[in-house]
């Protein structure tokens, strides 16, 4: 491994890290209200929490430009107080986190709803309230699964591509991640080959890992 792909690995786990960090929160939020409530909306907001999982990354990608681009309000905002997106690392972690919320969600709410609701109840009649409830009985019990939840979303992260390459751009040791690293060396040819098999081989590594940890919390949440 060269320096720069060493630095490019490491910006890509602490860009993904930070992403789960931020995204974790409210994906549990929705997740809990999708897995134990019924209120109107909550089909739109179940299609509108898969929609990135079925759309082409590119297009998740323009959206975000759209929104944050110095010519929209939001994003002139952003850049007005010095916290501008586009073509900065917040941009790539902007990307990581959108395109990891679907999995995120959905993998917690199953989560949220293996927690047997008796369990719940028998807290209530006992004269727990409902944030009580949540701390002592639903979230301790559900927690295997929303690590599993957490590590599959990191996983995710690790390998986006389409989404980071369109609001972030590839600008090497700012923004290039692992997967824009491979992009990069293929596309110089013969001499980039040995350099994007070394950042497949990282890639690879970190995924089979983060997915292994979530399948092992996942399978110990299933026998409690």
């Amino acid at each position: 491994m060269t320096p720069n792909e060493w630095q490019t690995i490491s910006f890509t786990v602490r860009m993904a890290l930070i992403a789960m960090v931020l995204v974790m929160p409210p994906c549990l939020v929705v997740a809990w209200a999708l897995a134990r409530f019924r209120w109107p909306g909550k089909s739109f907001v179940e299609t509108l929490v898969a929609l990135p999982l079925v759309m082409p990354p590119v297009a998740v990608g323009l959206i975000l430009l759209k929104i944050f681009s110095r010519r929209n309000p939001l994003g002139a905002y952003l850049e007005s107080i010095g916290l501008g997106v586009i073509f900065t690392w917040r941009a790539v972690v902007l990307a990581l986190a959108v395109m990891a919320m679907p999995m995120v969600i959905r993998t917690a709410r199953v989560a949220f709803e293996s927690v047997d609701p008796r369990l719940e109840q028998i807290a209530r009649t006992l004269g727990a309230g409902e944030w009580r409830v949540f701390w002592r009985v639903t979230f301790p019990l559900a927690l295997p699964g929303l690590a599993a939840a957490a590590l599959l979303g990191f996983a995710r992260a690790l390998g986006e591509f389409g989404a980071t390459m369109l609001v972030a751009g590839n600008i090497p040791g700012k923004t290039a991640t692992i997967s824009l690293g491979i992009w990069s060396a293929i596309q110089e040819g013969d001499g980039g080959d040995a350099a994007a098999l070394r950042l497949l081989v990282a890639s690879v590594l970190l995924a089979f890992i983060a997915t292994w940890a979530s399948e092992h919390f996942l399978a110990y949440s299933r026998r409690r």
